[in-house]
């Protein structure tokens, strides 16, 4: 999924190129925007839902829509990631922003593709391939895992599992169950918010499991990480690697207070 951020209206005017790759690639090297706002603030908006304001003026997305959400403690969200900027703008500590904008000027216009995209993590999803040794690893995934797969399943989604990396075919009737399950995200950021935890995780089960509140993010974020947690007991922490999985700890955060923000 295309993370548009760095087309976001900052209150100023500039060039737009046409293609996603050369985007990303111009946003590495350009510079960060300056602040030019004293004030970010969640205001009421005309239509009943909440916008992000900067000294009262509406941020908007690259298609001219107003940055805004129907829940009000998620707008203040939003709007505390741009008043914590500094003297520059800068996207990579936005989460909540990027992915709302994602969400209205991407997910908006495909959201039965951005659900086929989603859905098909489930053929391939992280709790299904089982390690075959050393015997503490096996202990540990079935101890971390087979909760979440046993809700599935009361769910009427049984998972067939495998050891290995030999890829298993899951039998349709458990992919029908997942997708029922999936069609409750019914909005663009709740989609949004999906897709991201589930790449993060390599788990549509523990994407959902995280919706619809049978596993604390704690406890979800440990079980998409036991393999990754095991090898570091054994052979220790990488710095590099750890300073990754913080990062992608702060988007796993910020979609969990999205599906959070829609549940309460």
């Amino acid at each position: 999924m295309r993370d548009i951020l760095s087309d976001l209206d900052l209150g100023e005017k500039g060039e737009k190129l046409s293609d996603p790759v050369r985007e990303v690639q111009a946003g590495l090297h350009r510079p960060l925007p300056k602040r030019f706002y004293k004030e970010a603030a969640a205001v009421d908006a005309e239509d009943g839902s909440f916008v992000v304001a900067l000294d009262g003026k509406p941020v908007r997305t690259p298609s001219r829509k107003p940055l805004g959400v129907p829940h009000k403690e998620l707008a203040e969200a939003i709007a505390s990631e741009w008043q914590a900027q500094k003297d520059e703008i800068n996207p990579a500590t936005m989460p909540l922003t990027r992915m709302l904008n994602t969400a209205l000027d991407g997910v908006e216009a495909a959201q039965d593709e951005v659900f086929e995209e989603i859905l098909r993590f489930a053929g391939t999803d992280l709790v299904c391939y089982r390690a075959d040794a050393p015997e503490g690893l096996v202990a540990r995934e079935s101890e971390l895992w087979d909760p979440y797969l046993d809700w599935a399943a009361n769910m009427g989604a049984r998972l067939v599992l495998s050891e290995g990396v030999v890829h298993v075919e899951q039998p349709p009737e458990a992919i029908r169950a997942i997708a029922v399950l999936l069609r409750r995200y019914a909005t663009p950021l709740q989609l949004t918010a999906l897709h991201a935890i589930t790449s993060l995780t390599g788990s549509l089960i523990l994407a959902l499991a995280l919706a619809e509140g049978q596993g604390e993010p704690s406890e979800i974020w440990e079980a998409a990480h036991v393999d990754e947690d095991y090898n570091i007991g054994q052979w220790g922490e990488d710095h590099e690697a750890a300073e990754r999985r913080a990062k992608r700890l702060i988007e796993f955060e910020a979609a969990h207070l999205i599906l959070s923000a829609y549940r309460s």
